[in-house]
C-alpha cells in the first residue's frame, strides 16, 4: 500500500492603493475575467481560491483593501499577514501615486524588511488622453530607487493583468505555473504585441 503525499502551498497577496484606482477591477479581471465599469467602494474583501495542480494543493488568498475608508488597524494586520503586495495607482491621478509612496513606507515599517516583495501597478492606461503620470518617471523611482517591479495595466482592456499576478506570485516564491488561472488562460493570450511587451529580467513595464 502506498500513500501519495501532497504538498500544500499557500500564498497571500494584498492590493493597496487610493480609492478608485482599480484594485477591485484588477482582481475581478484575474479571477473571473470580467470588468465592472461602475466603481464600488470596498471595505475589505478576501478572495481565496484553492487549486490542485500536479498533486500540489495551492491556495491563493487575495486581500482587496479599502481606499475610501481609513482602517489603519485592519491595514496593518493585512500587511503583517501577507507575502507580496500590489501597490496600485491610476495614471490619470497623480495623488494616487503619492498614496503609493506612503503605503510603501508603511509596508516597510510593518514588515521591517526593505526587500519585501512589492509590485507597483499603474492602472487605467486605457485613458490615453487623461494620463497625468509619466511612466518613465515612475519606472525610474520604482526600479532604480526602490528596487521593486513596475508595470502598467488596464483592467478594462485586460492589458498586463495576468502579468501583474504572475510577478506577484513569483516574488512570493510560488511558481506561476501552479496557478490554473494563469496556466489555463495563458494559451488564449494573443502573441506579444506593442501593447503587451515581454518581461524584462525580473521587472516589467509598459512604456507609453
Amino acid at each position: 500500500m502506498s500513500f501519495e503525499v501532497k504538498e500544500k502551498t499557500d500564498v497571500r497577496l494584498v492590493f493597496l492603493g487610493a480609492a478608485g484606482v482599480g484594485k477591485t477591477a484588477l482582481i475581478q479581471r484575474f479571477l473571473k475575467d470580467t470588468f465592472e465599469p461602475k466603481h464600488r467602494r470596498t471595505v475589505e474583501e478576501l478572495h481565496r481560491k484553492e487549486y490542485e495542480v500536479g498533486g500540489v494543493k495551492v491556495t491563493i488568498s487575495i486581500m482587496d483593501t479599502s481606499g475610501s475608508y481609513s482602517f489603519p488597524a485592519m491595514r496593518k494586520l493585512s500587511i503583517q499577514n501577507s507575502d507580496a503586495f500590489a501597490l496600485v495607482y491610476a495614471v490619470d491621478d497623480p495623488e494616487s501615486l503619492e498614496a503609493v509612496k506612503s503605503l510603501r513606507e508603511e509596508i516597510l515599517e510593518v514588515k521591517e524588511d526593505k526587500y519585501t516583495p512589492i509590485v507597483v501597478i499603474g492602472n487605467k492606461i486605457d485613458r490615453h488622453n487623461e494620463r497625468q503620470v509619466s511612466s518613465k518617471d515612475v519606472l525610474s523611482t520604482v526600479e532604480l530607487d526602490w528596487n521593486h517591479s513596475f508595470l502598467e495595466s488596464s483592467a478594462k482592456d485586460n492589458v498586463n493583468v495576468l502579468e501583474a499576478f504572475r510577478e506577484l506570485l513569483q516574488q512570493a516564491n510560488l511558481p506561476s505555473w501552479l496557478s490554473p488561472a494563469l496556466s489555463r488562460r495563458r494559451e488564449t493570450f494573443p502573441k506579444e504585441s506593442s501593447k503587451r511587451p515581454p518581461m524584462n529580467k525580473t521587472n516589467s513595464c509598459l512604456i507609453s
